[in-house]
């Protein structure tokens, strides 16, 4: 597997899942592309859209692991001029309307017609205050996604106490072991 990790708003460091999902892909013998975005606290688009094309293509990941604010950064890749990957996870989107200053350079967004992933799925939690169920369920219908709702789980990073997160571990190496 060359899995790619992208992280959203402020990163994903430990005891963020992502982090930890890093360290068990390469624990068992994956490759795993886990970058810093640049300036991750104040993100711009267009230097993280740049910056990821040129890591999608150096590393060709087979898999793409988004959190957050880098499910709307896929989508904006989506309109570039990138290759499909096998396997694509989007966890807690934010709404494609979001408002908050400091990201404004990322919405509004739209859905893309393709989403360069031949297997997508879409996992939110239903209290998630970035982005309600019924939305995050319109989304996944328009890119043909599996869709999970974890109950309870805010938005899913390391402040709702998702470190160590045994599901997408899971989901993730389900053909590597």
């Amino acid at each position: 597997m060359k899995l790619l990790i992208l992280h959203g708003w402020g990163g994903s460091d430990a005891p963020h899942w992502q982090a930890e999902l890093a360290a068990e892909v390469a624990k068992n013998y994956g490759t795993v592309s886990f970058p810093l975005l640049d300036n991750c606290h104040f993100p711009s688009k267009n230097r993280w859209v740049k910056q990821v094309k040129a890591i999608l293509k150096e590393f060709k990941p087979d898999t793409v692991v988004c959190h957050s604010l880098a499910n709307n950064l896929w989508f904006w890749l989506c309109q570039e001029d990138i290759e499909t990957v096998e396997r694509l996870f989007m966890v807690s989107p934010p709404s494609l309307t979001t408002t908050e200053k400091t990201i404004k350079t990322f919405f509004p967004c739209e859905v893309p017609d393709d989403i360069h992933a031949k297997e997508v799925h879409l996992i939110v939690s239903d209290n998630d205050p970035w982005i309600d169920t019924k939305e995050a369920e319109e989304i996944a219908s328009k890119i043909d996604a599996s869709f999970t709702i974890i109950p309870n789980a805010g938005h899913i990073n390391a402040d709702s106490s998702y470190g160590k997160w045994e599901f997408i571990e899971k989901l993730v190496m389900r053909n590597e072991q």
